[in-house]
């Protein structure tokens, strides 16, 4: 009988590139987006970075399985990088929260290199309290949070810097 410690399996995950654009970009989205439609799970791609995830609506949207298709010669990424002084506040990573929800969205791929990273790590740190403001505010109800208390995140490396 195997068993596991995972208790959560994310339906829905965001896949997102940050900062400044580095090669194998559009290999690791390719990567992540195949992985989890092979494995029933649907993926968003997060247009434009963390601010696509500040401002939400269209920069928000599904990736399937041909939208990746061909893109391992380009150049960039794909879903685009911008970076963002709005997710560096805590408002803009309120706003950013909601904007997941609203697509069922607890789980990130974060392709990027040391700073977006970090900032996706204070993100999931913060996820508890961001879910308790979004629901003393009536943006969303505490059911909504209960089913999704945890950011799980998973950082890929992306980066010129060698840091």
């Amino acid at each position: 009988m195997e068993t596991s410690n995972i208790t959560h399996q994310p339906k829905r995950i965001g896949v997102l590139t940050s900062g400044g654009d580095a090669p194998g970009m559009n290999a690791a989205v390719r990567a992540v987006v195949r992985s989890a439609l092979d494995r029933g799970v649907e993926v968003y791609g997060i247009y434009e970075g963390y601010q696509g995830m500040v401002n939400g609506g269209d920069l928000l949207r599904p990736l399937h399985w041909n939208d990746v298709g061909g893109i391992l010669h380009r150049g960039g990424t794909i879903i685009g990088t911008a970076r963002s002084t709005a997710f560096r506040t805590h408002e803009g990573r309120l706003q950013a929260a909601h904007n997941l929800l609203r697509h069922a969205i607890d789980s990130l791929v974060v392709i990027g290199g040391d700073g977006s990273l970090t900032g996706a790590n204070i993100f999931r740190q913060e996820w508890p309290t961001l879910l308790r403001e979004l629901v003393a505010q009536g943006t969303i109800s505490q059911e909504l949070a209960d089913h999704h208390p945890t950011l799980f995140l998973v950082g890929l490396v992306g980066s010129i810097d060698n840091d």
